[in-house]
């Protein structure tokens, strides 16, 4: 019997291992390739650089276009960005939980319309007893007035009639005086607050508080001034009178069976629940049967920011793509260039492939030329951009400009892509000719 020892030590020899030597030699061949794929890369660059030092003028001229697209891109893009934000913040400065409820024409439900559809105050003291999910509420009358002080008249000025309420809900402080209170509006009391437009079109100063205005030639007494406000969406919030909103209604009677309303919800969360509860309580005050269509409309403060977003996403895209096409222009400019290029270096394009150039070679050279061509035009453009960004948001009456990385990313990319496009032409056209033909080149 053969000795165990022995066919153990032959069954389970150890491989010999492979000597360490080869393996260093391997990845050193490797990284050696690399440096020489990347050094290759970098003398493509710098040919470029020099081809574009050589001929200034030529190269501003062709990358001109690509400079003006890339600038514009980034202005626009930005300026759209900008307004965007700052309507977006205003928004949420007024809170995204707010439902307002119009009365609307169930036969027409893009419209809201007062004057057909019933909603008066026992409507909104249901709502504000019977949903849960409420922290405030108030009603909303609208009217127009005539505001008269001493000498000064102003006709048609916004007129609105509210509770103590509205004034958390809407945002809408006293920065002098105070805001009329749940007493005053119990007893129908005539007091205003003014919007600072209004104080401003009286050629008064604070010291109106405490005096009195005339509204459709009665006699109202001054007891706050509303913090300025600014325009939204075209609307000044700051031309603006309010009053109770029982004294509204002794103003104009016919109102109290059109009134609107304004809701906070407990919470961003509570909104949509918030909102069915609402549509449950006036569907059954209304008697709205089961499949009939609501007479009245709520809007969420929430939704329309949401389609907001959307909006000014999609004016950003198609902006953006529109001004974007004159990088196609630019692009044209330099095509047109590396074809005059490959023309005047037909002789050198000849030397290069006697002594060995291949094809590849002479494709990655012109094609890198023309990708750095690009690309230098669009850092000028995405740099004129940044300054032109930076001196509108100087002007004190405009918003804040802030310029988007990915907007810089885009026009540096597209600008990159378009030498890579308009640059494979004459990169092509240079790799195939012949080197006795390029010789011969006069």
């Amino acid at each position: 019997m053969a000795d165990a020892s022995a066919i153990g030590r032959r069954w389970f020899r150890p491989t010999p291992s492979r000597p360490a030597g080869a393996v260093f030699s391997a990845l050193g061949t490797l990284l050696d390739a690399l440096g020489g794929i990347f050094a290759r890369h970098v003398q493509n660059v710098l040919t470029a650089l020099v081809q574009i030092g050589a001929n200034k003028a030529r190269a501003i001229l062709t990358t001109l276009g690509i400079i003006i697209a890339v600038t514009s891109t980034i202005t626009v893009v930005s300026l759209v960005q900008g307004f965007g934000d700052y309507v977006t913040d205003m928004l949420r400065g007024f809170g995204t939980n707010m439902l307002f409820v119009f009365p609307q024409d169930p036969t027409d439900e893009h419209r809201i319309v007062f004057g057909r559809v019933v909603m008066d105050i026992g409507d909104i003291r249901a709502v504000g007893a019977r949903c849960d999910k409420l922290r405030r509420i108030s009603p909303m009358v609208f009217n127009s007035a005539t505001v008269e002080y001493g000498r000064r008249k102003l006709e048609e000025i916004e007129l609105l009639g509210a509770t103590e309420q509205w004034q958390p809900i809407r945002r809408f402080f006293v920065d002098k005086g105070r805001f009329f209170g749940p007493i005053e509006v119990e007893n129908s009391a005539c007091v205003c607050v003014l919007g600072r437009e209004v104080l401003d079109l009286l050629e008064c100063d604070e010291r109106i508080v405490g005096d009195h205005v005339y509204l459709n030639g009665q006699r109202f007494k001054v007891i706050g001034l509303l913090e300025e406000k600014g325009d939204m969406m075209g609307e000044n919030q700051d031309k603006v009178v309010l009053i109770p909103y029982t004294t509204a209604i002794k103003l104009a009677p016919i109102m109290q069976y059109f009134m609107p309303f304004v809701i906070e919800a407990s919470a961003e969360q509570d909104i949509e629940e918030c909102s069915l509860q609402v549509s449950r309580i006036l569907r059954e005050r209304h008697d709205i049967q089961p499949g009939q269509p609501n007479d009245f409309r709520i809007l969420r403060q929430d939704e329309f920011l949401r389609d907001f977003e959307r909006v000014k996403i999609i004016a950003t895209s198609v902006l953006a793509g529109i001004v974007g096409i004159s990088l196609i222009v630019g692009g044209i400019g330099v095509m047109n260039v590396m074809l005059v290029s490959v023309t005047e270096r037909t002789r050198e394009i000849g030397l290069r492939k006697s002594v060995g150039g291949r094809r590849r070679d002479i494709l990655a050279q012109f094609l890198t030329e023309a990708v750095v061509l690009a690309s230098v035009g669009g850092l000028i453009g995405v740099t004129l951009g940044y300054a032109i960004c930076h001196v509108v948001s100087l002007h004190p009456a405009m918003v804040k400009v802030t310029v988007p990385y990915w907007a810089v990313a885009l026009g540096l990319t597209f600008s990159a892509g378009v030498g890579i496009l308009f640059g494979i032409i004459p990169a092509f056209k240079a790799a195939i000719l012949h080197p006795i033909d390029a010789l011969r080149h006069e």
